[in-house]
């Protein structure tokens, strides 16, 4: 089983980028399942049409402990198996707690036992990567870090913190660093800027998402690009990104997977 983190500042697109590569590897026969561990719980939205599906912590509320899996889990026309962990009542509750309770509650009632993904991805939003932010990154959850970029200053910062925390991290058997992904956002010097965050964290740029139209009717439909516009350039984007993740992982093709 592939275990990834995708990591990056609010807004900065991480979710489109965890919903295509979902819809990526679904398309090349994997079994995928895409966690949302942001408190806006959107994460799976463009695998559904921009519907946003109930999320466990609403659930745990609701039902308490007769939660059942059909209730957390919902699969997307796709295949994703899709969960989103939500967030506390507005004023009442602390983010990052729910995102543990969340993660808990699908480990308690075998998630992964069942459904046996190939491919496990936790879309986490990173402008602070502490408590239950940082839940994804730790042992027995997330194998490696993926973090999404562009070259804004604050989308930098942002980034930076959370390469720090996985390389302060690491010595407890935590997540590694996998690498940066580029979500372009036409800016000067885009591409040295990242590549030069890249260097100071001893890592690489995967991947790099040119900013486009495609991207943007896409989101508007509610549709993942890789699924609405395969023909196009975005999509191409999205499964070159998909395979390089396989490879860093030692799984070209998506060979050597949950089976093996």
């Amino acid at each position: 089983m592939i275990k990834l983190a995708i990591y990056g500042k609010g807004g900065i697109g991480k979710s489109t980028v965890s919903s295509n590569l979902s819809a990526a590897f679904a398309k090349m026969g994997l079994r995928v399942m895409q966690i949302g561990c942001d408190p806006k719980a959107d994460s799976t939205a463009l695998l559904h049409g921009g519907e946003r599906i109930p999320t466990v912590l609403d659930l745990s509320r609701e039902k308490g402990e007769a939660i059942s899996l059909e209730d957390m889990v919902c699969e997307s026309e796709c295949g994703v198996k899709c969960i989103e962990a939500g967030g506390p009542v507005p004023g009442l509750g602390c983010a990052g707690r729910g995102i543990i309770a969340a993660l808990e509650t699908l480990e308690k009632k075998g998630a992964y036992e069942k459904y046996r993904p190939d491919i496990v991805i936790y879309d986490v939003l990173g402008d602070v990567v502490c408590g239950g932010f940082s839940m994804p990154m730790r042992k027995g959850y997330a194998d490696k870090v993926f973090v999404v970029t562009s070259g804004e200053k604050m989308s930098r910062y942002a980034a930076a913190n959370i390469c720090m925390a996985v390389e302060n991290f690491k010595g407890r058997g935590y997540a590694r660093l996998g690498g940066i992904i580029l979500n372009r956002r036409n800016i000067n010097n885009e591409d040295a800027l990242v590549n030069e965050l890249a260097e100071d964290f001893s890592t690489r740029v995967i991947g790099r998402i040119d900013r486009s139209e495609e991207i943007a009717l896409a989101d508007e439909k509610g549709c993942a690009v890789v699924n609405c516009a395969p023909e196009s350039r975005s999509a191409e984007q999205f499964t070159e990104l998909a395979e390089k993740i396989l490879e860093i992982f030692g799984c070209p093709n998506g060979e050597e997977t949950a089976d093996d």
